[in-house]
């Protein structure tokens, strides 16, 4: 396999063994385990690791696909979480991610890659082939959500929803900025 060839798959029962290990004892970042736009934040911050853990595996275990996965042969390197809007109930609290008009919308939450990875042009790619797969699944709309940094090179902690730049790459569009370093970007199939 070339050494930059990535093949992307759903997070189902069948790969939660690639998440684990993708997202290592930290749980990818601070514990998180991708839930933080799914829980409150007293039910994030008091899951941090453990039930934050068990939470994802459960959705992965009850059939739901949660993100994808992107692997350099058998090695996981990358996850981006995408899911109907709905399933975030972060998003139903948010006044600057409010809903732009009444589409029914899929979005793009969280991006982690693996260190080795990193500033290798593999989160356009992921961001691609969500978008891609999420429109196999019948998204009409998906929407994304990036981190317009002040900084020229802000650490990887800070841009966990992305760049503008990388969704402008990926082929999404701004259509909505309700604060300077919240745009939010959407890409039609």
């Amino acid at each position: 396999m070339p050494r930059d060839e990535l093949r992307f798959y759903w997070a189902t029962a069948s790969r939660w063994n690639d998440v684990e290990v993708l997202f290592g004892e930290r749980g990818a970042c601070g514990g998180c385990w991708c839930m933080t736009w799914r829980l409150t934040r007293t039910a994030f911050m008091a899951g941090k690791k453990t039930a934050n853990r068990r939470a994802l595996k459960k959705l992965v275990e009850g059939g739901n696909r949660p993100g994808i996965i992107a692997c350099h042969g058998r090695e996981p390197v990358a996850w981006c979480a995408v899911a109907p809007r709905a399933e975030y109930s972060y998003l139903s609290r948010s006044r600057v991610l409010a809903p732009v008009d009444d589409a029914a919308v899929w979005s793009i939450s969280c991006f982690f890659v693996a260190k080795p990875w990193r500033r290798r042009g593999v989160s356009v790619r992921l961001l691609r082939a969500a978008a891609e797969m999420a429109f196999k699944r019948g998204a009409r709309v998906v929407e994304g959500y990036p981190q317009q940094s002040t900084m020229t090179s802000p650490p990887d902690a800070f841009v966990w929803t992305g760049l503008p730049s990388t969704f402008v790459k990926a082929g999404f569009s701004e259509v909505a900025r309700r604060s300077p370093t919240r745009p939010i970007f959407r890409r039609t199939p």
